[in-house]
């Protein structure tokens, strides 16, 4: 896998271009809300969102199974 070539700030990155990269490395989103009232907390929401293709999570998932194979058991 070859790494992409970072944007300069006078280059501009189409919306393609950057889902393109988006999807071949993939994206983690992690976030937390709390609403509250008086200090009170009333409603907690976490969030993990992954990005990626289908293909990336599928070599992801061969990688770390070949790595736990390796391992050998505990």
């Amino acid at each position: 896998m070859t790494a992409l070539p970072a944007a300069t700030e006078d280059e501009h990155i189409s919306l393609c271009e950057t889902l393109d990269r988006v999807l071949n490395k993939g994206v983690v989103v992690m976030g937390e809300v709390v609403i509250s009232v008086a200090d009170i907390d009333l409603i907690y929401l976490g969030l993990n969102v992954l990005l990626t293709s289908v293909e990336t999570a599928r070599q992801a998932c061969r990688r770390d199974s070949m790595a736990s194979r390796k391992e050998g058991p505990p």
